[in-house]
This record gives C-alpha cells, structure tokens and sequence, in this order.
C-alpha cells in the first residue's frame, strides 16, 4: 500500500512539473517588420470634359470641308456664349475618302472615292456643371456629343493630397500598434525606418466618367431643331494611396 501511495504521489508531482512548464518565448529583438498600408479620400467631381464632334460627306471635298468648318465654327460661338469661362480646344481634323462597296477594281488600279468624310473634334473643360446640360443642349443644335467625362480639379486633387497621405500614414501607425500587441510588445519597442509611399507599385487613378460615341451626317445649313438638355450625374472620385513601412523591434 505504501508503494502504490509512493507512486501515486510521483505521479502527481512529475504531471505538475510538466503542466508549470513554459515554452520559451519567441525573441522579438531585432526583427524587421514589413508592414503594407492604405489610405483613400473621396470628393465630388467638379470638373467635366466634353467631346463634341462634326463630320459631313459629300462627292465635293471643299464642300464638304467648308461645311464642318462652318459648323464647328458656330458650334464654338455657342458653347462661348454659353460658358465663357470654359476651356475649348479644337483637335482631331480628319479627311477620308468613301468608296462603293460594290465597285471593282479594275487591272489593280486604285479605285476613285464616290465621297469625302471631313471632320472634327471639340473638347470642352468647364467647371459650370449646373449650367452643362443647357451648354450640351444648345452645341448638339449643331455638333455631336461624342464623349463624356467627370472627374476632380488640379486644385481639387492638390488639396486633397495632404488628407490622401495623412489617411494612408494613419492606417500605417494602427497596423504596426495591432502587430506590436499581437507580439507582445508596444509602440515604444518599435522603429520605423523607412516609410515608401506608394511602394506596391504605380497606382493609376481610376477617374469615374460617361463615353458615348454618335456620329452625325447633314447635307445642308438648315437651322436645327432644338435639343432637350440631356441628364448628367457628375458623381465623385476616389484617391487612393498605398504605403509600405519597415519596423524593427528594439
């Protein structure tokens, strides 16, 4: 009985032993922490850029050519008068033939055109976005809408630069605070040595925005008729920033 009592006791006393055993913690010292991050600001969009566009065919060249520069040339006047404050740029002036589809060619020589495309484009930027359907409204009395596009400022962007990165440092700081807890150590254990903005690459922004693509033929310079004021939501943009910090443990 006395042994069975001896033994027992062992027993107790080396399972004790094993249970007040403690792994060895994991040295933390030293370590290089790699700690990516992310920030982002968002603002309405304040800004558009419109694409208005006039082409005209005809047999003549110069009749043709005459044409949209006429047109492109009223078409200006009225975006002018409509929002004097906006920035116009005239651009793409193209010149194609046409040719029958169902004419052949004859001992390899070139085919004759039955036709002239002229045409070209005007690209508006204006910050007047309540005024834009009446402005839009009135230039496709006379020119195409062919594109579309909202988007921020450079003002607007410079200004929300500073909050852009005070956002991606932010959530920097709260990582590295998560990773020193979640190791068993705090801020003051840490030393950020190198902050890489931008460093997981060369981030595009994505600006948000409306394309359409119409073309118009016409044959004369009658008056047209007027155009309902199409509907447009400008929306908002997103700025991102991505940063990367290195940590190390004291």
């Amino acid at each position: 009985m006395s042994r069975m009592i001896s033994g027992l006791m062992f027993s107790i006393l080396f399972g004790a032993s094993l249970i007040g055993y403690a792994q060895p913690a994991i040295q933390t010292s030293g370590a290089l922490i790699i700690v990516p991050a992310y920030g982002e600001v968002r603002h309405a969009n304040d800004e558009a850029r419109i694409t208005l566009m006039i082409e005209e065919q005809d047999k003549d060249k110069s009749v043709a050519a005459s044409r949209v520069n006429q047109k492109m040339k009223q078409g200006t006047d009225i975006v002018k008068r409509e929002d004097p404050a906006a920035t116009l740029k005239t651009h793409g002036y193209y010149t194609y033939p046409v040719y029958a589809d169902d004419q052949p060619r004859q001992n390899n020589k070139a085919r004759p055109p039955v036709a002239w495309r002229v045409g070209q484009y005007l690209e508006v930027t204006t910050t007047n976005l309540n005024g834009l359907p009446k402005t839009v409204a009135a230039a496709q009395r006379l020119l195409a809408l062919n594109g579309l596009r909202f988007g921020l400022t450079e003002a607007t962007r410079k200004k929300l630069d500073e909050q852009r990165i005070a956002a991606a440092y932010k959530d920097l700081t709260d990582r590295i605070a998560a990773i020193a807890k979640t190791m068993g150590r705090t801020m003051s254990d840490t030393v950020l040595e190198t902050v890489d903005f931008e460093g997981s690459g060369n981030y595009a922004q994505k600006q948000d925005g409306v394309a359409s693509a119409m073309s118009m033929r016409s044959s004369g310079m009658q008056e047209a008729a007027p155009v309902e004021e199409p509907s447009f939501e400008p929306g908002e943009t997103t700025l991102e920033m991505r940063v990367v910090g290195k940590v190390k443990f004291k």
